[in-house]
């Protein structure tokens, strides 16, 4: 096996380390050569931190959180930058530069920070255009054309230009948070390049910015531009020029060796453009430079139709060989989108319990096309579709069908886009990493070259998920490198040789999507030769002459196996804990689970609840990423060195909602609710906690005195003068109304009541704090109707509570005692296997999660969580006509409770709707904003208001008077109604309405 220390020291060569001076080399433990990385030489970062903060226009943020926070991309890498800038202006982006020159400090322009490669991490002052710079400025329809600012998101461009019925042909599956300035930097491609080609090829012109300073306007050149340019002199006139000599010396060259494939993005791949045949395009020469060369301010970008109607066919292979064979043919049939999938991805699906009823749609095989074809209308997509199925009629071994139902092909779309999240993390399967994940070859080499690479994969031992955009001939795969020791990580070294060598072999690029970064820039020589190499860094002396745009990416790049997030030497120690996390392994696990793919960016929920706090902010610290990467750094150290005590994290943490949308929608499944909890155990372990978490996080214990004398407790928090002062005890946004306590709780109206003597079914139903104390109406609704369907109902025979209130402020050992407490009540119960159905899905959740999470071995919590039904699902199981009561003329907007659509999901809620026969519409508004405690505090209550406004709100005050609001959630029915004015109805009062109870 080749010695890693050796292909290192080759790497840093004697040119690398005189314009890297901040790496060493030293030898490791073991004998083994490590390349090191130290801060930037001379540099003060405190003065350029003092001259930004009081010239630029944006936020400038030093702090060791911020800089935790930019450490790693989607990628193997980390390295703490010096300090991150958020321009609000392009002016500001001029003048971060200005001063920055003066202090000789490197750059790195980041967009969405997805990057599997190492280009969006980087010792140097991060710009990050995504929060402000990230408009539409223009569509052009009659012209195509579209300007952008480059934190512009991809899907933000598609949807104004589809106004016009354009779009813009690349679309990796990150579209609905990825920036338009990454995908310049990477030339991005996706499902849809297939209709007009990568990113360079749908650039028209760039507005750039070069490290010395200098504006440039850069597009097409022809011969009378050039020459204009020269005459006029000055610094533009000196790039033009050795750009000019650049392409006469190496024009020959390039023609001979740059394969001509769909996607070949590694190196300085776009260098053809320059070719005079190409028009000296030197927009789309920049194209793919990952921020190593310029940076852009604005983006003039090419827009194509953008089919209507459009349809997908699913094709069975026998194996995935042949359906990478059946590519050259199927491209023929001129689809819109071509993708593959190999059985592995459909097992790790089924192994973590993702995607079940959408996977049934699969035709047999073990290999899978997903071809999609678009028409002007329905009936043309049809047609081009069936004309492809029916070629197949008579070939053994191959199944075609064509699936025309929208939501089906979302559907379908969903298992390809969230591919990330099936081979990541995948029960009693090693850890899988990017490093080989985008190599391309040509589609008529697929086939060939996937038996190579299978074959080489099990000469390492590795076998991971194969995936791709056949179409351009990529292939995606994340695989089990052993980057936690040395001789995993030479294993690795030593496979990236040869597998470098197999696609050069047949004619590919070592990246046909996601760049090279660091993780495949020393390989380039492979690809291109030592010649090309000297003109790629020719190309970048030409922009960036003092080597600081990005330094150590691409050209000259950092040694593959340096810089490693995690590697031999990240030994986190063990922690004590009072959640086990037995499906991460750990807390220590579950800091490093989140790999970056930036999901929980998007701005727009569509359905979904991730992230409640980013979709109000924009800010990355309050993404599930952000607080995942603070967690981690808060273990590995540098940045954030003093563990719980970080008040870095805290900050992250304070704004999240533990609405667990991350538990679901998060493609890895980061359950950022639990580790909150656990932090903030920690964190104010023998502390004081602010007023608000005792008024919240209490109120189980608060309510039970208050209702003993619920009129006084009522005048303390509804009369004028009391209520505002109760509220400042409490630490209650004064906004908002206190809830009033009822009456009468329902566990007291259960017990006086007259129960029907019925020999049914025995059920247990949960008086959870805030329907037992606050909306007892719920439980007497449930309790009329469980005994209308002829169950036995009880109930605890004394007050019990499952702690969903304590979790948020992190008091996990008072919530262990409630849970070993109501086990203890309910023993003879659970041991009967009597169900529990509870009313409220936060409540409910904590019998399915956390209850678990703190007892995963336990027999007892086991079956508890087992025996344990929401209303709704028990609802659509036993619930028979007479007691639905169908009435076609009801109309409903239902809000569905985040903890249900995380954990319970909705699938019993909207059948049992569909049962009702409503006329209701699931509103695509994600989180309430309420949270339990998170939505009265003070603190927060902007925030809480913002995410209800999104859709919400606006959503529920725009319905006719007529239409029923349905909300199950205590949180969501307050937020509501607090901030609409709209009476809601849980769907136990609803049924109850219909059958006169």
């Amino acid at each position: 096996m080749a010695n890693v220390a050796v292909t290192e020291a080759n790497e840093l060569s004697s040119e690398n380390r005189k314009r890297h001076p901040e790496r060493r080399i030293e030898r490791a433990p073991g004998g083994r050569i490590r390349t090191v990385y130290t801060d930037v030489p001379g540099l003060d970062p405190k003065a350029l931190f003092r001259e930004l903060e009081a010239a630029v226009d944006g936020e400038v943020r030093f702090d060791d959180g911020s800089r935790a926070l930019y450490a790693t991309d989607s990628s193997n890498y980390r390295q703490v930058p010096i300090g991150v800038v958020l321009p609000r202006t392009r002016e500001a982006v001029v003048k971060t530069l200005e001063i920055c020159r003066r202090h000789h400090a490197p750059i790195l322009p980041r967009g969405g920070g997805t990057s599997l490669a190492g280009e969006c991490c980087n010792t140097a002052v991060v710009i990050d255009f995504s929060k402000y710079l990230n408009r539409v400025l223009e569509i052009d329809p009659e012209r195509h054309l579209a300007r952008v600012e480059p934190g512009c998101i991809l899907d933000h461009l598609r949807d104004e230009a589809a106004k016009y019925g354009l779009t813009f042909g690349p679309d990796p599956a990150t579209h609905d948070h990825n920036t338009l300035g990454g995908m310049i930097g990477n030339d991005s491609g996706g499902v849809h390049a297939v209709m007009n080609g990568i990113t360079v090829h749908n650039v028209y012109a760039l507005e750039i910015l070069t490290y010395e300073g200098l504006q440039l306007k850069v597009g097409p050149t022809d011969d009378e531009a050039f020459r204009s340019i020269l005459r006029a002199g000055g610094r533009r006139a000196e790039i033009y020029r050795r750009l000019d000599e650049l392409r006469r010396q190496y024009g020959d060259l390039i023609r001979q060796k740059y394969p001509e494939i769909p996607r070949r993005v590694s190196g300085y791949e776009n260098l053809d453009q320059l070719l005079p045949e190409k028009d000296m395009n030197v927009a789309r020469a920049l194209v793919g430079t990952e921020g190593t060369c310029v940076i852009v301010l604005e983006a003039t970008l090419n827009l194509i139709h953008n089919p209507p109607a459009r349809v997908i066919t699913i094709v069975g292979f026998p194996d995935i060989f042949q359906a990478a064979d059946a590519v050259p043919n199927v491209l023929k049939y001129q689809p819109i989108g071509l993708e593959g999938f190999d059985e592995t991805l459909i097992d790790r699906y089924k192994t973590k319990g993702l995607h079940t009823d959408d996977l049934k749609v699969l035709p047999q095989g073990k290999g899978w096309l997903l071809v999609e074809f678009g028409g002007e209308n329905d009936d043309d997509a049809v047609a081009k579709a069936q004309k492809f199925v029916d070629s197949f009629k008579g070939s053994d071994g191959v199944d075609p069908k064509l699936i025309q139902d929208k939501d089906q092909q979302k559907r379908i779309w969903n298992v390809r886009d969230d591919s990330l999240g099936a081979e990541s993390y995948v029960p009693n399967h090693p850890d899988t990493w990017p490093g080989w994940e985008d190599s391309a070859v040509s589609p008529d080499q697929l086939g060939d070259y996937l038996r190579e690479l299978k074959t080489l994969f099990a000469k390492y031992g590795y076998d991971p998920v194969i995936y791709g955009h056949f179409a351009g001939g990529v292939v995606h795969c994340a695989i089990a490198f052993e980057l936690y020791d040395e001789p995993g990580i030479e294993r690795w070294r030593e496979f990236l040789d040869e597998a470098a060598e197999l696609v050069v072999r047949h004619d590919g690029s070592l990246s046909g999507e996601h760049g090279d970064g660091q993780a495949r820039g020393a390989l380039l020589e492979k690809m291109y030769g030592p010649d090309l190499v000297r003109a790629f860094r020719e190309f970048k002396a030409i922009w960036d002459p003092q080597w600081l745009m990005n330094p150590g990416k691409v050209i000259d790049p950092y040694p593959i196996t340096s810089n490693l997030r995690l590697g031999p030497s990240y030994h986190p120690r063990k922690l004590e804990t009072y959640f086990t996390f037995p499906n991460e392994g750990g807390f220590e696990r579950a800091a490093q689970r989140c790999v970056g793919v930036g999901k929980c960016r998007r701005h727009n929920s569509d359905g979904e609840v991730m992230c409640p706090s980013y979709l109000a902010t924009h800010e990355e610290k309050y993404t599930t990423r952000g607080r995942a990467r603070l967690l981690f750094e808060m273990l590995h150290g540098g940045p954030i060195n003093n563990g719980w005590r970080s008040n870095a994290v805290e900050d992250a943490l304070s704004l999240c909602l533990a609405c667990k949308g991350c538990k679901s929608d998060c493609p890895v499944s980061v359950d950022m609710a639990s580790y909150k909890a656990e932090f903030r155990a920690h964190h104010y372990a023998w502390r004081l906690r602010p007023r608000h978490a005792y008024a919240m996080g209490w109120i189980y214990w608060l309510a039970r005195e208050a209702s003993r004398m619920p009129r006084t407790a009522n005048l303390l928090t509804q009369t004028p003068v009391l209520r505002g002062l109760a509220k400042a005890a409490g630490g209650i946004a004064q906004q908002r109304s206190i809830p009033r306590f009822a009456p009468e709780p329902f566990t007291d109206w259960f017990r006086r009541r007259e129960a029907p003597r019925n020999g049914g079914r025995r059920v247990l139903l949960w008086p959870d704090t805030f329907n037992n104390y606050f909306r007892p109406a719920t439980a007497i609704a449930a309790t009329k109707i469980l005994e209308e369907l002829g169950f036995q109902v009880v109930i605890p025979d004394r007050p019990l509570c499952c702690g969903r209130p304590l979790y948020d402020w992190g008091w996990l050992g008072t919530a262990k005692r409630l849970w070993r407490q109501t086990m203890t009540v309910l023993g003879e119960e659970i041991r009967a296997g009597t169900p529990l159905i509870g009313l409220e899905p936060a409540c409910l959740t904590s019998f399915k999660d956390e209850l678990i999470n703190f007892y995963p071995e336990d027999e007892i919590a086991k079956r508890l969580s087992e025996q344990s039904v929401f209303f709704s699902d028990f609802m659509d199981q036993h619930a028979d006509g007479r007691t639905l009561q169908p009435d076609s003329h009801a109309k409903a907007l239902v809000q569905i409770h985040c903890h249900q659509h995380a954990v319970i999901k909705d699938g019993g809620e909207r059948r049992l709707l569909d049962r009702l026969n409503l006329d209701y519409d699931i509103m695509r508004s994600g989180c309430c904003g309420m949270a339990g405690a998170f939505g009265f505090s003070a603190k927060t209550y902007d925030v809480a208001m913002a995410a209800g406004e999104r859709v919400l709100l606006p959503t529920v005050r725009s319905a006719e008077p007529e239409t029923l609001i349905l909300a199950n959630g205590y949180s969501c029915r307050e937020q509501i109604e607090q901030g609409a004015g709209k009476e809601t109805l849980h769907v136990a009062e609803l049924m109850a309405r219909r059958l006169g109870l």
